[in-house]
């Protein structure tokens, strides 16, 4: 498992009864987790000390229950701050175990001695985006939601890369990588994050396990000719690690050589526990 375990202000302390214990900066939070199917006595003092509560409705969704948290605050990783904002679906606006991504990336572009353009596609508050344009590459950040991308905006703007070169791009991310091959324009590096169902900003449909392979196939017509890196994450149960490595070996050009791998993603909690959070295929040059 690859491991995010260089955070200072994120901590996962404990997992239990379908729930799982977090602090973010100076706050405790509790938010639903499906993966922690097994019933542990909940020991760690702080379940009880939580600054909020994400409670799941019998019918659908949920709502969070605050006790004492402010509106938003911020956390860093590393070089990088985050706004942190409890929103519906009991998401924050960041995925901690995706700094294990964040650092594959910044390594890379550091490494490669040449300038670099990145393609971050369903690209949330830009986590990938920060890392690379902190690394020094020039990013496309696409999503679907005027929302997220100007949350991405203001992590830039805490991250002081507001003046790096970095396209924020409103649209659907099938039809903009259409456009992208009709153009003629071409990245070095690939990241996307592709959630399991989602709409675009025109009602666009877009549901994972039957789109995913043509949609990859396309964005390989993206690649330069000299490529740095192509990453599929997922926290779709239904596709495991190995399966998206395989899509990633039957649509990428052998002839470019390469590495691939692939593994589940993870945070390890305060009592040693590797716990699963999505899987990542990667394809690198060597």
């Amino acid at each position: 498992m690859f491991l995010a375990d260089k955070w200072k202000d994120y901590k996962l302390l404990d997992v239990s009864c379908g729930e799982r214990l977090e602090i973010w900066g100076d706050y405790i939070l509790i938010r639903p987790d499906p993966q922690a199917i097994w019933k542990s006595e909940k020991k760690h003092p702080l379940w009880s000390k939580a600054n909020a509560h994400y409670h799941r409705s019998k019918s659908g969704g949920g709502s969070w229950q605050i006790f004492r948290l402010p509106e938003s605050w911020q956390i860093k990783y590393k070089n990088l701050t985050f706004n942190i904002k409890p929103m519906n679906f009991k998401h924050t606006g960041i995925f901690p175990e995706q700094a294990v991504n964040w650092d594959f990336m910044i390594d890379k572009i550091l490494s490669a001695g040449r300038k670099i353009n990145v393609l971050n596609l369903f690209a949330y508050t830009g986590g990938a985006t920060m890392a690379c344009a902190f690394a020094g590459a020039s990013v496309c950040h696409v999503d679907a939601s005027k929302g997220m991308v100007q949350w991405a905006k203001d992590n830039a703007q805490a991250c002081g890369l507001r003046e790096k070169p970095v396209r924020y791009i409103v649209d659907d991310c099938i039809k903009f990588v259409e456009r992208e091959i009709r153009r003629g324009n071409k990245y070095d590096g690939i990241v996307m994050d592709p959630p399991s169902y989602g709409r675009g900003p025109g009602g666009e449909v877009w549901q994972l396990e039957d789109m995913l392979y043509d949609f990859v196939k396309k964005c390989t017509l993206l690649l330069s000719d000299k490529p740095l890196f192509f990453i599929l994450n997922s926290y779709s149960t239904g596709l495991s690690a190995s399966v998206m490595e395989y899509l990633l070996r039957t649509c990428i050009d052998q002839r470019l050589g390469g590495k691939f791998e692939s593994s589940e993603i993870g945070l390890l909690t305060e009592s040693g526990m590797e716990f699963p959070s999505g899987s990542v295929a990667r394809w690198y040059d060597k």
